[in-house]
């Protein structure tokens, strides 16, 4: 491997590029652009694009693509060369500001929930310079926002990009209260992205993997996770390889790719960056799900991004770590040596608590999807009820000031083990809550609920603005404070008293708690159609449309999107299951039967027992039998949608009747493979997917 340091970001367009590249006056009103929003003259994104044209073509590159993340939940790009015709019969590289800042891709097939008609084509891509630009397979790759013709979002990074300017607006309102000089607040977040490898052999022999990404069936193996040795263990070579060749090509890309290590299911690893900016790092965790596969692919290998590829072991999240930074350098969610004395904390805390109590629906449905519906609540995830994990100390301190009581600091917990040779450390001052969807974890909060196919664009959008709101509440009780401190403190108390049902310091996973959120009046919101039901309620409307991060057209193209993304999944998985059945499993139960009917027949002529090929013949056939009902019934119900009346009824129907039937068929499914011998049984095993890459 080369030096690390000397190849970090060779391939990207970033600011020690600009400096060396751009005149001073470019550069200079470059940033001024991305730190305060100001225009950014056609004259300077001239010179701009004509630098960033040079260092790409000696970066190997022959085109541009405005790279923009439609709500397809991937990205999107069309390449266009640098060559223009020179009149003389030969070319030349040209590379327009105009060109850069602007694009026309044709949205008119991009999902848009009922915004454009599929006869309007015009769609604009506008270039996002907070976000480098970077080469990637001969072309240079232009970080762009999306929307429509008439102005509409229809992609996941242009309200992100509001939610963070709101929540930096009103975050600083309140700072300049507290005496700060502050002229920038951002979002950070750092998504920790499990993943699983396969063998590349193994998944080309399993159309359900390749058609959606999860297996339809199989039965459990002999062994799962129970021992949990794969958690931290040892890494095995191939994917040592694998995961080295991944680290170069994302650190290449300014990626920088930090923690590397075996996950607790078998074939399940995960990869952790350092925090950045909310847009960033949302842009940078698109770039590495795709990467991941590419370099799989090199490898023989096969990456799974799928929240549950497969049933009966842990499936995959995104966890995502996300703080509030200011250009001075600090954390507001770091609680200090003494967090009782703090304020200004406490009152961003309380904010947080807050926004989360008030949408506990909309984060909920920020992290809804068919696949994440798998592993919510099954003991592997958060459950689908909304709360918060605060630990000891915090829950202590609040609890002291919804009381008002005084609270002595407390002294930092030495750590002694007991072994001489080993060093004393300082403990945390809390412990981590792996069952809680939001919990905070020193000084940021941890959204544990996120899966792993999706784009964290969606969740922290959501969270900015829910943030934002809390705080504009709080600057218009404080802005004519005479006494800061006292009334900070007493808007905290009020804020506690009125919020404190949604902290949970507890065991998410337990039955106890499921009832106790059910008293306590919080969501409890189990699939993706029941928790889209709230997003269009009027108090969501007004949160979006107050502070410009959504209209009114754009919630609703959204709860179209994702309710047809919903039923479409469902639909290609029910579909992929009955096409399977007939064509593989079928016949491969049909002649295993047949095989055993002439072993009885061959033992009865010569009159030899044939209890045992007897009595699995009639297990095989009777189970052969209710796949074969169940089959028709899942059929039926697939041609029963068309009865729907709504999007919301479809939704549901899918979830109860379709999704259903899709469950009680695979069980029968799954008993017949623990039947029929394996060299009939025409699907690799879950041993053989799970164990095939040693």
């Amino acid at each position: 491997m080369k030096n690390i340091p000397e190849f970090f970001g060779c391939q990207v367009f970033n600011d020690k590029v600009m400096r060396d590249r751009l005149p001073s006056d470019t550069y200079k009103a470059l940033v001024e652009t991305v730190e305060a929003g100001k225009p950014l003259e056609l004259s300077v994104a001239n010179v701009v694009a004509n630098a960033m044209k040079k260092w790409a073509i000696e970066k190997g590159a022959t085109h541009y693509t405005h790279w923009f993340q439609p709500m397809t939940g991937v990205t999107a790009e069309k390449h266009d060369s640098f060559i223009n015709p020179d009149g003389k019969g030969n070319v030349i590289m040209k590379f327009s500001g105009k060109e850069l800042v602007k694009g026309e891709p044709d949205a008119s097939s991009f999902p848009s929930g009922g915004i454009r008609a599929t006869f309007e084509a015009r769609g604009y891509t506008a270039w996002d310079p907070s976000s480098y630009a970077f080469v990637k397979e001969g072309s240079l790759y232009i970080p762009t926002a999306f929307c429509s013709y008439t102005g509409e979002a229809l992609d996941k990074k242009t309200p992100l990009l509001r939610s963070m300017e709101v929540l930096e607006r009103e975050a600083i309102k309140i700072l300049k209260l507290f005496g700060k000089d502050v002229k920038r607040v951002v979002t950070t977040i750092g998504p920790e992205q499990e993943y699983f490898i396969i063998d590349k052999e193994v998944y080309l022999k399993r159309p359900d993997l390749m058609y959606t990404g999860r297996t339809l069936f199989g039965a459990k193996p002999p062994k799962g996770q129970e021992l949990e040795d794969q958690y931290f263990g040892q890494i095995k070579p191939r994917i040592a390889e694998y995961m080295a060749d991944l680290d170069e090509e994302l650190w290449k890309l300014g990626i920088s790719a930090k923690t590397k290590h075996n996950e607790v299911a078998p074939a399940q690893h995960e990869m952790a960056p350092v925090f950045s900016t909310s847009n960033v790092a949302s842009d940078h965790n698109q770039l590495t799900m795709e990467i991941m596969k590419k370099v799989a692919d090199r490898h023989g290998l096969v990456c799974l991004l799928h929240e549950k590829p497969f049933a009966g072991v842990n499936g995959s999240g995104k966890h995502d770590n996300w703080s509030l930074s200011t250009d001075t350098g600090e954390n507001l969610l770091n609680p200090g040596k003494t967090p009782f004395e703090n304020a200004q904390f406490l009152l961003f805390l309380a904010a947080v608590i807050k926004a989360v109590d008030e949408y506990q629906d909309l984060l909920r449905i920020s992290v809804a999807s068919a696949g994440n519906d798998h592993r919510l609540g099954a003991n592997e995830a958060p459950p689908a009820i909304i709360s918060m994990f605060l630990g000891e100390e915090l829950q202590e301190v609040l609890t002291a000031i919804e009381n008002g009581e005084t609270l002595e600091a407390h002294k930092k917990a030495i750590m002694d083990l007991g072994v001489s040779l080993i060093p004393k450390f300082n403990k945390d001052t809390t412990d981590r809550n792996r069952t809680s969807p939001f919990a905070f974890t020193g000084n940021k909060f941890e959204f544990r609920m996120v899966g792993s196919a999706a784009s964290v664009a969606g969740p922290n959008t959501i969270l900015n603005t829910i943030v934002a709101n809390s705080l504009s509440d709080f600057y218009e009780e404080l802005e004519s404070s005479d006494d800061l401190i006292k009334d900070v403190m007493q808007l905290v108390k009020k804020t506690v008293k009125e919020h404190k049902r949604i902290i949970f310091n507890g065991n998410g996973y337990s039955k106890e708690w499921e009832e106790e959120a059910e008293r306590r009046g919080l969501y409890n919101l189990k699939s993706t159609p029941e928790a889209l039901s709230k997003m269009l309620d009027e108090k969501n409307i007004k949160l979006f449309e107050k502070f410009g991060v959504y209209t009114k057209g754009e919630m609703e193209a959204r709860y179209e999107i994702y309710m047809e993304n919903y039923c479409t999944v469902i639909s290609i998985e029910a579909l992929t299951m009955i096409d399977l059945i007939k064509k593989q499993v079928m016949p491969a139960v049909m002649d295993y039967e047949k095989t055993l009917i002439d072993l009885i027949t061959g033992k009865q002529a010569v009159s030899v027992s044939d209890k045992m090929e007897s009595a699995l013949l009639e297990k095989i056939s009777k189970l052969a039998d209710a796949m074969y009902v169940k089959l028709e019934a899942l059929e039926d119900a697939m041609l029963l949608v068309k009865n729907c009346k709504d999007t919301q009824e479809t939704g549901m129907y899918y979830k109860d009747k379709v999704f259903l039937g899709m469950q009680e068929l695979r069980a029968v499914v799954d008993e017949l493979e623990t039947l029929v011998a394996a060299e009939y049984w025409p699907l690799p095993t879950y041993a053989q997917m799970l164990y095939s890459v040693i």
